[in-house]
């Protein structure tokens, strides 16, 4: 077993998109979403932001958690 990065919420804000990829966190997990055309632009949705624990969040998205599921969504670790 391959042991997994551990992010603070802290380290998950740098990865914004700003300097490099997009990162967000959802029931503890971590995932790259840099590959996600609906993450392309900076406000995912005019909504959501990348670097955050968007776990609150996906009651109010159009889709479900089987998102994470998706190709271009990559698991990269968990969140502290």
């Amino acid at each position: 077993m391959i042991d997994e990065r551990v992010f603070t919420p802290e380290e998950l804000h740098q990865y914004n998109g700003e300097d490099g990829p997009k990162y967000i966190a959802y029931k503890g997990v971590v995932y790259d979403v840099s590959d996600s055309m609906k993450w392309r632009k900076p406000v995912h949705g005019g909504m959501h932001f990348p670097g955050l624990d968007l776990t609150d969040e996906l009651p109010d998205a159009p889709h479900s958690e089987e998102v994470f599921s998706r190709p271009h969504i990559k698991r990269v670790g968990v969140l502290r």
